[in-house]
């Protein structure tokens, strides 16, 4: 998934959005009376985004002249809780870019449609195994990997060197070593910026209680991460806030509203270090015109295991209420399995989780590009056991750990306090 595992706004109260979704007609695509098919497709990006993803529109429509597409999006945060209201009213896309734990959410209650009914349209012979299980729960295929990405620590050499400092080895550094480099930065960088933004996120609670043999979630739905993990990741986030190492508690807070690239303080050049997901590494390079580097996230060599794993960048999905499900099909078809379509979105979307078109857009990877599919082939031999993929309501978990997070930047809640607030939130959502 491109970024943090959002909210469904409660899934509009869960047992309510299934009865509406029952109740309510399909998709607000439909037939015109001419009899062409019109589809609505929703995904979430930037403008940059939104241009490549027309023009394969466009590719698509060119090819099946009886359809048309319009294409809806939003910026990350605002996403979700658009579409949870769009379903909750009978108005959701015919289809639908999902991440994460939403595919279980959305699948669970029978909003999605189940793609082994439309098998003799939308392939997947092309794409492995590990990345369509991001897409399928209870034995059941509700989505398709837009592509594979991991989440990596984005480093600015050119803010190392004028600290001074130099970049870590990203084969045996450790935690240790992480918060050492990061007070080390914060005594040597220019003014207004920072060793790194705040870190805490759900992505890398996962990797920090996956390295302890950990996870956030159990394999039967339950909290994963223990109150120590969470005690020593508050611990040393507090300490890098005091060290100066990361920003003051209002700007992170600030900053938590602006996830697009080119607001993040990597992004402006504002920041040596970033933990974000591999996909975003063009972006990023191209918003702060620095020669940003990807690297692998501490302490990967002394845990119990890796904490990093491979994932699907988005998942394609289509509305279980479609009134054009076969069609529907057709476009999911041609973005995850079409030469055309990879060599127009090249690597947004992750690494081309089909390999055929993989190797079609290869010649033509910028150099962005080239160095995520490199970390990505790195990454591949040594990364984690899967993860596990959270339970229905987990897709609110993100929320929860802003609000106890600030409460422990702002200084209102000790680690101690924090751990046990989060993990009763976490398992009330879960439960």
């Amino acid at each position: 998934m491109v970024k943090r595992t959002r909210g469904l706004a409660a899934l509009c109260l869960a047992g309510v959005m299934l009865a509406v979704v029952s109740a309510c007609g399909g998709s607000s695509g439909g037939e015109s009376e001419s009899g062409a098919v019109e589809l609505r497709f929703s995904w979430w990006g930037n403008n940059d985004r939104a241009e490549a993803t027309q023009k394969v529109i466009d590719a698509f429509e060119a090819k099946n002249p009886g359809i048309t597409v319009k294409g809806t999006y939003t910026d990350f945060n605002s996403y979700f809780d658009r579409l949870a209201t769009e379903v909750a009213g009978g108005r959701a896309p015919d289809v639908i870019t999902l991440g994460g734990a939403y595919p279980r959410e959305y699948g669970d209650r029978g909003a999605l449609l189940d793609l082994a009914t439309v098998g003799g349209v939308l392939k997947t012979d092309k794409i492995g195994a590990a990345a369509l299980g991001n897409g399928k729960f209870s034995n059941v295929q509700y989505g398709v990997p837009t592509g594979v990405n991991a989440i990596a620590l984005v480093v600015n050499p050119d803010l190392f060197d004028k600290a001074g400092v130099e970049l870590p080895d990203e084969d045996t550094w450790s935690w240790e070593d992480f918060s050492r480099i990061a007070k080390d930065l914060a005594g040597k960088l220019p003014d207004e910026s920072f060793a790194l933004t705040d870190p805490t996120r759900t992505d890398m609670l996962d990797i920090f209680s996956r390295q302890r043999g950990e996870s956030l979630y159990t394999a039967d739905g339950k909290v994963g991460i223990s109150d120590k993990t969470l005690v020593d990741w508050w611990t040393m986030t507090l300490d890098l806030l005091k060290a100066g190492a990361t920003p003051p508690a209002s700007q992170t807070a600030e900053l938590t509203t602006q996830p697009a690239p080119e607001q993040t303080l990597m992004g402006r050049g504002l920041a040596a270090m970033q933990f974000d997901w591999s996909n975003q590494i063009t972006a990023l390079r191209k918003a702060s015109g620095a020669p940003l580097r990807l690297i692998r996230v501490p302490g990967e060599s002394q845990g119990a295991q890796p904490g990093m794993w491979l994932q699907a960048s988005q998942i394609y999905t289509i509305n279980a209420r479609s009134e054009h499900p076969q069609e529907a099909a057709k476009l999911v078809d041609f973005l995850v399995n079409s030469a055309d379509a990879g060599k127009i979105v090249l690597t947004d979307r992750g690494i081309p989780a089909n390999s055929d078109v993989r190797a079609a857009i290869e010649p033509q990877l910028s150099e962005e590009q080239q160095i995520e599919t490199e970390f990505i082939d790195t990454l591949t031999p040594k990364a984690g056991p899967p993860l596990v993929i959270g339970p229905t309501g987990s897709a609110d978990v993100w929320k929860i750990l802003d609000r106890v997070n600030a409460e422990v930047l702002f200084g209102r809640q000790q680690p101690a306090a924090a751990a046990a607030d989060f993990i009763k939130q976490v398992g009330t959502a879960i439960g």
